[in-house]
């Protein structure tokens, strides 16, 4: 019966590639541009439109620990190290803070790593509440919005939550100190208390170079059809199973390990970026938080990414139109991802693929070093750069104050 079963599925996609391939060479058009607002606040050119002073903090919350382990530099919430250096040398700096729109502090609360390159996010409420008491002893701006002219880069699993298991970042809660200011974080989902309003999701690091280094020529086919690579269970983390991606994973693998179609398993080749290139379809679900760096691998390679995170907030949405480019899955329908994703006209695959192959919506995703126009560096002044004028109830009274310094769980009030 499955040889019949998966005879079919063959002949299927035999004949899927062959019609994609038929209406490809009907056309000259090989992308398209963004249509409407999106596309304008996607080419939208920040510099001149804002100002930001960088506050200069002891080596020890940033280049020091950065010294002490280099992996930093790569591991997916590398953001908060290049944001940093892209702002030391960007034209939107000043060094004068009373004519800046945005204050920045550069904490690298990331950047303290297991031997196996995870984060542990256990000393950076301590390292972040340290560096504010600092600035708001040494400067007067921060007192005077108690944080709410100030941005901070926060790209842990879940934010300024500090944790990377769901259930305990939710118990904990964005920093207190944290609650004025703008967050620019990966993490992104509605109605979550990790998530506040007027936060910036970005998305997360991937190393451009290493990327550039493993392309391939564009007019390779795309020979197969749904592509992911990465964990289905985690049972170092979650034993008994089930609380792991909400069984998102697991329900991939479960339906579709023995699937002609899919070409899933657990297996990393050194091929794995020109897999990416050869795949229509490629499976970004959620692991122990809903976003991870397959979205911007996906994006770059041309792959039309299977997003399965509900209520997820994707970075720039407001610029990348994440409905024209993707394909959304539910959690609960998981197992009819191969009905949903064949069931999909040519036409509809080919515009979504014309679509990543724009080089501003690539761009976008990156964070290159050095920095280029329209990449995810200019992406996050863009969102900055629209939130201005402050409106003038930011700017408290003298004397008054909002936060409460003592909130929050006892270890976090200790001295780092």
């Amino acid at each position: 019966m499955n040889f019949w079963k998966w005879g079919f599925v063959g002949i299927f996609f035999s004949a899927f590639v062959f019609t994609i391939g038929a209406v490809e060479l009907s056309r000259n058009q090989h992308t398209e541009r963004i249509s409407g607002s999106a596309g304008d606040v996607l080419e939208d050119d920040p510099v001149g439109r804002l100002k930001v002073f960088v506050y200069e903090l002891p080596s020890k919350y940033n280049k020091k620990i950065l010294q002490k382990d280099p992996r930093c530099l790569t591991h997916m919430f590398a953001a908060e190290i290049f944001m940093h250096r892209f702002l030391l040398s960007s034209p939107v700096r000043t060094l004068n803070p009373e004519e800046a729109d945005w204050f920045y502090s550069p904490v690298y609360t990331t950047c303290d790593l297991t031997p196996n390159g995870l984060p542990l996010p256990f000393k950076s409420p301590r390292m972040m509440r340290s560096a504010i008491q600092l600035i708001s002893s040494n400067w007067p701006y921060w007192n005077r919005t108690e944080g709410a002219d100030h941005f901070f880069v926060t790209p842990h699993d879940f934010g300024a939550c500090f944790h990377y298991q769901e259930e305990k970042a939710i118990e904990r809660g964005i920093l207190p100190l944290l609650q004025r200011a703008t967050l620019v974080q990966t993490f992104g989902q509605r109605n979550h208390v990790c998530l506040k309003d007027g936060s910036i999701t970005i998305p997360p690091y991937a190393p451009p170079q290493k990327m550039h280094a493993h392309l391939i020529p564009e007019k390779t086919p795309r020979s197969i059809f749904v592509y992911f690579r990465g964990l289905f269970y985690d049972v170092g983390n979650d034993p008994e199973g089930g609380y792991y991606a909400r069984g998102a994973r697991a329900a991939v693998w479960e339906n579709f390990k023995d699937n002609p179609l899919f070409d899933i398993s657990t297996d990393h080749p050194t091929t794995y970026y020109e897999d990416m290139q050869r795949a229509v379809f490629c499976l970004c679900p959620l692991g122990w938080a809903p976003w991870s760096p397959r979205l911007v691998e996906a994006v770059v390679f041309g792959c039309i990414p299977v997003i399965i995170a509900d209520d997820i907030v994707l970075p720039f949405a407001d610029a990348i139109p994440w409905e024209d480019i993707g394909v959304f899955v539910d959690e609960e329908d998981v197992a009819q991802i191969d009905t949903i994703l064949t069931s999909i006209p040519p036409e509809v695959i080919l515009r979504k693929q014309r679509l990543l192959a724009n080089p501003s919506m690539k761009q976008a995703m990156l964070f290159p070093q050095p920095a280029k126009p329209g990449d995810a560096f200019h992406q996050v002044l863009n969102g900055l750069a629209r939130k201005l004028p402050h409106d003038r109830t930011v700017f408290l009274k003298p004397g008054e104050k909002v936060l409460n310094w003592t909130s929050g769980p006892v270890g976090d009030l200790k001295p780092w």
